[in-house]
């Protein structure tokens, strides 16, 4: 087993037991059933998309290893990214406290949706990283980048954003937890701060990027902003 596929099984796994001891033990419970579903909903795309970007393009799989606050290197972005990282935690944590307390009712039918928004997340982030080989967990300029104007670049500059962005609002929903929505507001206004500051980065080191502005006016929702 060569040095990227061990780091990518270790990252892998390591994702899906830190959100798993996140979900459960708060709840203390093993019947959060909703939790159990979330998991599965999140684990299996992580994995299938992990591997596939193993096999396919090794390059950009180990770009994406080198993420969280300590892997950036401007200072905006590496407190931005540890408030993310405080409130994708929070994210997790509450719906297992709200479970174990009974704050929520979320019918049922509105935690399946909230698992279809989380699967849809994953697919258009998907779509992104097959689309933007750049598309590093870091804000930087690769060697011989361009920019891409093509796949749900044309609609928004920051699709994986809004990719995540979707997979964020469902998981609340999905969770039973409407408490969860709390990060979710954090979570959002930290994302508008790093789309920003980034937009700033590129306009200043990526050649085109300011034509490309110019041509897709909106940042993160179709026809909104």
């Amino acid at each position: 087993m060569d040095s990227l596929t061990r780091r990518t099984y270790v990252s892998v796994i390591g994702t899906l037991i830190f959100v798993w001891i996140f979900l459960f033990i708060p709840a203390w419970s093993l019947s959060f059933w909703q939790a159990w579903i979330y998991w599965g909903a999140f684990s299996i795309p992580v994995i299938v998309i992990s591997l596939y970007f193993l096999k396919k393009n090794p390059v950009f799989m180990e770009s994406r290893l080198k993420a969280g606050p300590t892997a950036e290197k401007e200072l905006a972005q590496k407190i931005i990214q540890f408030f993310l990282s405080l409130f994708f935690i929070a994210l997790l944590v509450i719906p297992g406290f709200d479970y174990r307390l009974h704050w929520s009712f979320v019918p049922i039918q509105l935690v399946i949706g909230g698992d279809i928004l989380v699967l849809l997340g994953f697919w258009a982030v998907h779509m992104v990283f097959n689309e933007n080989t750049f598309a590093s967990a870091t804000i930087q300029i690769h060697n011989k980048q361009k920019v891409i104007s093509t796949g749900l670049y044309k609609y928004v500059r920051h699709p994986m954003y809004a990719g995540a962005g979707i997979l964020i609002i469902g998981t609340p929903l999905a969770l039973g937890s409407y408490w969860a929505f709390l990060p979710v507001l954090g979570m959002g206004v930290g994302v508008v701060f790093r789309l920003l500051h980034e937009e700033r980065y590129l306009l200043q080191h990526l050649p085109g990027y300011k034509k490309y502005c110019e041509k897709v006016k909106h940042h993160l929702i179709p026809f909104v902003w």
